[in-house]
């Protein structure tokens, strides 16, 4: 099943994609949330029932809507650096005994098609296509043997990080964080339709052009290890987002190195999971404001 929240002239929802379309929860099955966090908070039996619902439902064209991002706002996103061999090579560190884990604000998050934002302060912008893997069930302690009954599905990610302000600490959340770089979608495809996360093509084009082509069977801690690391720590929630790490390719280590410039546009696939396309513009002169 491929989840999605969208918007048309009706408001914003969530919705079973099929084909070129969108099956409406909210029509096919009224009492179920209209909130993505909310339906994976409401447990497997809530998505056993959205899965029926939308079984030979109407749907509406695809064209006709807005792909949100699935979960708008995530109560964690949690990322992870130098989790590719060839990405740890390019960087020219050591290759980490323990995922290298930091946070990325969940004010970043935008959806598969919005732009995002070159930053008033630098033009260290750079792209990083990730496979995100979203929590379906609130958890601690998962055993790695157990992490898959904690996942609901998988998104495709671009972690856009500003490298210099990144690089100015040890911790790189600020870099990681900004408005608007934490692009994701389409949609979530749940679990029961990806046999194997750590076999999936992933890859990054700026503008046409390939920039990183990697697999993430080359994850160096997967999926289902960064299930069990985090939920040693914290408790795992419905809709937490943890993204996995990027391959080799990123724009800081090409030589000459090749940050993205305004009008950029960046598009990261991943195999069954679909892709997402983002314009690189401006930051907006209307984002410097007190609410």
């Amino acid at each position: 099943m491929k989840l999605a929240t969208f918007t048309d002239s009706s408001g914003t929802r969530v919705g079973v994609v099929q084909g070129d379309g969108i099956v409406d929860l909210a029509s096919a099955a009224p009492d179920l949330p209209r909130e993505m966090t909310a339906l994976l908070g409401a447990g497997p039996d809530a998505l056993a029932a959205a899965a029926r619902a939308s079984d030979g439902a109407t749907t509406i064209p695809l064209a006709d809507v807005r792909l949100e991002a699935p979960i708008g706002r995530p109560p964690k996103i949690m990322a992870v650096g130098l989790n590719y061999a060839d990405h740890v090579a390019e960087a020219g560190l050591e290759t980490p005994k323990l995922p290298l884990v930091f946070n990325k604000q969940p004010t970043s998050v935008i959806g598969p098609s919005d732009p995002f934002h070159m930053p008033r302060v630098s033009s260290a912008l750079d792209y990083e296509g990730e496979l995100g893997v979203v929590i379906g069930r609130r958890c601690r302690h998962v055993p790695k043997d157990r992490a898959v009954e904690a996942i609901a599905g998988y998104v495709v990610l671009n972690d856009v990080t500003v490298r210099d302000w990144q690089l100015r600490t040890p911790t790189w959340t600020i870099g990681k964080s900004f408005d608007t770089h934490c692009p994701m979608g389409p949609w979530i495809t749940t679990a029961d339709e990806v046999d194997d996360p750590h076999s999936l093509g992933i890859k990054t084009w700026v503008n046409d052009e390939l920039r990183q082509s990697s697999n993430t069977k080359h994850l160096i801690f997967d999926a289902f290890t960064l299930v069990e690391h985090l939920s040693t720590a914290f408790t795992l929630e419905p809709g937490d987002v943890i993204a996995t790490g990027t391959p080799g390719g990123v724009g800081i280590a090409m030589k000459p190195p090749k940050l993205l410039v305004v009008g950029d546009v960046v598009k990261i696939a991943i195999e069954r999971l679909g892709e997402i396309e983002n314009h690189v513009i401006e930051e907006p002169a209307d984002t410097a404001v007190i609410a």
